[in-house]
């Protein structure tokens, strides 16, 4: 296609159409099942829509991966994401500029709030083993980093980061049942502003179901979502400082 401002997906050739997509129905592994797949796939504008492999979930589930093409356009114009506004810095660069605004660390406290027991996420983003090749914000010098672990209550949070002094708090969210990973942030941002006020730390959320552009439903200050590293951020923190959000 000529026209790069439409675009629709690329399978064989350049704007067949052609998606690939996974989902589970509530019946048992069978023709009745596929069949049931390929009808679902119908409506949702797949035409015509391959079964090309399925395979039960115990007795009553059947789990299914449909191939077909589609007929819609993306207009490339109408997307909206939140789009990074501020630069990379590299570990060096942080410190330095960190050094430079506040004269002292910057201080992260870190935990998986509510139920939440995974800490993969914010081990990933805290923890100096990092993630995808970067170090985590406890590599950072300039960083005083308190990582509180998992199934931390919010008023502990609040308590913990006052205590300390907190000039930036990141919660980590994995647990996404009955929206669990908003309710929990939800609560989190309202207990801060409750107890802190304008005074509060600046509030990052970090969770692979999380939109970054929920920060306003949220209460936030800022989304990061799947795949985020430290280096990203480690290098939001500083521009906050640019900005004046954090104290």
């Amino acid at each position: 296609m000529s026209d790069r401002r439409h675009v629709r997906p690329y399978g064989d050739t350049t704007g067949d159409g052609m998606v690939q997509m996974s989902f589970t129905l509530p019946v048992p592994h069978g023709p009745r099942a596929e069949g049931a797949a390929r009808q679902l796939a119908n409506k949702m504008g797949v035409d015509p829509a391959m079964v090309v492999h399925s395979h039960a979930i115990g007795s009553e589930f059947t789990f299914v991966v449909v191939y077909g093409s589609v007929g819609h356009l993306v207009d490339l114009d109408e997307v909206v994401v939140v789009e990074r506004e501020y630069p990379l810095l590299s570990p060096h660069e942080v410190n330095t500029e960190v050094r430079k605004s506040l004269g002292r660390k910057l201080v992260v406290v870190g935990a998986c709030i509510g139920t939440d027991a995974h800490t993969v996420g914010i081990d990933a983003i805290l923890n100096v083993k990092g993630f995808a090749g970067e170090k985590g914000l406890e590599y950072y010098r300039e960083l005083k980093v308190i990582n509180l672990g998992a199934q931390v209550s919010v008023p502990e949070l609040v308590r913990r980061a006052r205590g300390e002094r907190a000039d930036a708090v990141l919660v980590s969210q994995v647990v996404t049942q009955r929206d669990a990973h908003i309710i929990n942030t939800q609560e989190m941002s309202a207990a801060f502003r409750e107890a802190m006020g304008d005074r509060r730390p600046t509030l990052v959320a970090v969770g692979p179901r999380f939109d970054p552009l929920m920060a306003g439903e949220l209460g936030v200050d800022r989304v990061f979502g799947r795949g985020t590293t430290p280096g990203e951020v480690a290098s939001y923190l500083v521009h906050t400082l640019k900005k004046g959000v954090a104290v």
